[in-house]
């Protein structure tokens, strides 16, 4: 009898929110169980088989010394090795403190600060090991994990969506909100994925599943400046769940020099 793949499920800083997303696949879990051994899953069972794995997924960044070292053994016992959710992907919100003093925090909150072993930066996965995909998002779309699982079990490129938010709005038939009503949006900018909820509802876009693959973030702040918005409210904009990503981070140090 042919042994089925092993599939381990990792934890590092993070809300568990991914690792949930995999829990509500429900019938079609129980489907992808029939195929594959479920070696690692904390969310799940506390039943824990060894390497090596055929795919890890990945959530959380990188946050403290422990991890740092934690996730070289993952690597070391992956075969494939997805990240999963903006903190894996991009350092997640948990990355603001890449823009000011840790300790000054550490000191407010904690009455032995001394004790806290911690970073002074969060980084997402790709900072530290090599990574075989990033899948995006905040949390990440089920059907998105699906599809990735898929296609690294029977050897194939995932079928995720490069394109912008805006053609999520454009398939439900939403009308463009920063066009008809003038409100700030990040969907032109942002990844698809999440089904463009927000500006269905008349709200913009978040940006939760990070840059799409050519952001033209440039053209969207001078845009976000005829609206109206300050220049520390687009700094803001571009510092939130993907803080540390590239292109995110670029355009967001663009911006301040305004008084909050």
């Amino acid at each position: 009898m042919t042994e089925k793949p092993k599939l381990a499920v990792w934890k590092f800083a993070s809300c568990d929110g991914c690792q949930l997303s995999l829990l509500d696949c429900e019938d079609e879990l129980l489907a992808v169980t029939d195929h594959i051994t479920i070696a690692n899953f904390p969310e799940a069972s506390r039943a824990v088989l060894n390497g090596p794995y055929d795919v890890s997924l990945v959530e959380g960044s990188i946050t403290t010394p422990h991890d740092r070292d934690r996730i070289q053994e993952v690597r070391c016992q992956s075969k494939y090795l997805v990240t999963i959710g903006a903190c894996a992907t991009a350092g997640g919100i948990q990355a603001l403190r890449n823009f000011t003093d840790v300790q000054e925090f550490m000191d407010i909150v904690y009455a032995k600060p001394e004790f806290i072993s911690t970073l002074d930066t969060s980084t997402p996965i790709s900072a530290h090991v090599n990574v075989d995909f990033e899948l995006r998002g905040c949390p990440i779309n089920k059907n998105q994990l699906l599809e990735v699982i898929n296609a690294f079990l029977n050897q194939r490129k995932p079928n995720v969506s490069l394109n912008s938010v805006c053609i999520e709005c454009k398939k439900r038939g939403t009308a463009c909100i920063m066009v008809a009503q003038g409100t700030p949006c990040m969907g032109p900018v942002t990844q698809a994925g999440c089904g463009a909820i927000c500006p269905a509802y008349d709200r913009g876009c978040y940006g939760c599943y990070g840059p799409m693959e050519t952001p033209n973030t440039s053209s969207l702040a001078i845009w976000m400046r005829e609206l109206g918005v300050t220049k520390v409210e687009l700094q803001r904009m571009f510092r939130t769940y993907n803080a540390e990503d590239p292109d995110f981070r670029r355009e967001g140090d663009r911006h301040g020099g305004e008084s909050l």
